[in-house]
């Protein structure tokens, strides 16, 4: 056991963002460094359980007793081996990631639970600090080649692996910079693309081949791809935001949140001075409460919005797990991100009904009402109808599956009954040698899920072409 004692002597702690005036006015990481010895104490919590329900709780499997103990001994390099045999990208995850595997915790049934996620993100920021990151070639080289179409990190986990095993890979990317929603969906406070773009430049050292600004069924076809290749892997996403269709929606000013958010990362990557979607002066109104809901608000508190709601339809969840949702579950509670602890007001439980205009076909207000679920179903609450005075509205309720045309269509595959292309227990589409990893088979999700996924397409793939694998499979469930 790591130290039989170290939760009882230790209290959960994580870093301290930096103040909130002061990180506002730039785009760089909230948080401040973290301490080692801080950090050791924290790893020093962890129990190593006979059953660590933290195992199940991450989709990649990480081996997270181990490397808690390791870090205690200040064992990084051990450490960093142990993080890498299962996560291809841990400086993604440690910072992206809901931590899933903090909830399942054991120490969380009585207590706080360990603080994982900033034990994960220091051991890989210190890895490549000390150089310890490098390069991983493989053995031998195969005359197989593999096109993973997307370089998000369900793809990207995909062409790591199916590199290392010593296939020739090419990722094909349509945006004009390889990332996906790494890139130009994740703002650069909640991750710096210097991380990304070194990242990068290690896959390319292993033999990567990367091909931005190519929309693959446009650019080139699926008939030219698969001749090509020996093997494919879809990893394009979930990438169709969900709309809201209510009167007024055709109004300017109003927004799906991608339509904002890559924008103000492409002003980060210096395309640009300023983006042509700008919260600056203006009233802000986000409709969704989730993620995409709060990198939205982060991003219009640092374009300088006069004020900022977040509207969600779901009820105000509890600060503290209910009865019903028992650990180890996912607990639906009360939480606040750093974006925002910045400011905005957050109202819940409330249905837009439609927006307003100005003469000039300018969003102006919506109205909106509040609602209560009875039988199962948002029922209006009478006399609640109220209108919220919004120059610029953002639309963040998620994304409802890939996009159909081009690709997908000239290839043929089947879909799902939930618009997903449909694969089976071994990531194989419907169409020959076409595999599928991440959002795009099992829906919007998780990063750690769409790493994960990529992985065991990987190791399906390489079977494919060899007949069988030593890459490592997580135990992942295709969602059908």
């Amino acid at each position: 056991m790591a130290d039989p004692t170290g939760f009882l002597k230790h209290h959960r702690e994580l870093p301290t963002r930096r103040p909130v005036d002061v990180r506002i006015a730039d785009w760089h990481e909230v948080y401040e460094p973290f301490p080692v010895e801080s950090l050791r104490q924290q790893a020093a919590r962890c129990m190593d359980c006979g059953i660590p329900f933290c195992h199940n709780g991450c989709p990649l499997g990480n081996i997270i007793p181990e490397w808690n103990d390791l870090v205690r001994r200040s064992g990084w390099g051990e450490a960093i081996e142990r993080l890498h045999a299962t996560n291809n990208f841990p400086e993604f995850t440690g910072r992206l990631c809901p931590a899933p595997c903090e909830t399942a915790c054991v120490l969380g049934i009585s207590d706080d639970p360990v603080t994982i996620k900033q034990v994960e993100v220091s051991i890989i920021d210190r890895a490549w600090a000390d150089g310890t990151v490098r390069p991983v070639l493989p053995s031998a080289r195969t005359d197989q080649r593999v096109a993973v179409v997307g370089s998000g990190p369900a793809g990207l986990a995909a062409a790591q692996q199916l590199t290392r095993a010593g296939h020739n890979v090419v990722v094909y990317e349509r945006a004009d910079r390889i990332g996906g929603l790494l890139r130009y969906g994740i703002p650069e406070f909640k991750l710096e693309k210097r991380l990304l773009d070194r990242r990068l430049a290690q896959m390319r050292a292993e033999g990567t081949v990367f091909i931005p600004s190519c929309n693959v069924g446009v650019d080139i076809t699926a008939d030219e791809l698969r001749a090509s290749y020996d093997a494919i892997v879809l990893a394009g996403g979930s990438t169709i935001g969900r709309d809201l269709s209510v009167p007024g929606r055709e109004l300017a000013g109003i927004h799906l949140a991608m339509e904002y958010l890559v924008p103000a990362n492409r002003v980060q990557q210096g395309d640009c001075t300023e983006s042509p979607i700008n919260a600056a002066g203006k009233r802000v109104v986000i409709i969704g409460g989730g993620d995409t809901g709060a990198d939205c608000l982060g991003t219009a508190h640092r374009q300088g919005a006069v004020s900022v709601h977040q509207l969600e339809i779901m009820p105000r969840p509890p600060r503290l797990r209910p009865v019903s949702n028992p650990w180890p579950t996912w607990p639906v509670v009360y939480r606040v991100s750093s974006a925002h602890e910045e400011g905005g007001e957050r109202l819940f439980a409330v249905s837009t009904e439609c927006f307003l205009g100005d003469d000039l076909g300018q969003v102006r207000a919506l109205r909106m009402h509040e609602v209560a679920m009875v039988d199962g179903r948002f029922e209006r609450v009478p006399d609640t109808d109220v209108e919220l005075a919004c120059d610029l509205v953002l639309l963040a309720m998620g994304f409802t599956g890939p996009e159909r045309p081009g690709l997908l269509e000239q290839l043929g595959v089947a879909f799902d009954s939930r618009g997903n292309v449909a694969r089976d227990a071994g990531w194989a589409s419907s169409v020959a040698k076409v595999f599928v990893a991440g959002d795009i088979g099992r829906g919007q999700s998780l990063i750690v899920w769409a790493i994960a996924e990529g992985r065991a397409a990987a190791a399906a793939v390489d079977r494919y072409l060899r007949g069988s694998s030593e890459l490592p499979e997580p135990v992942v469930p295709t969602r059908r």
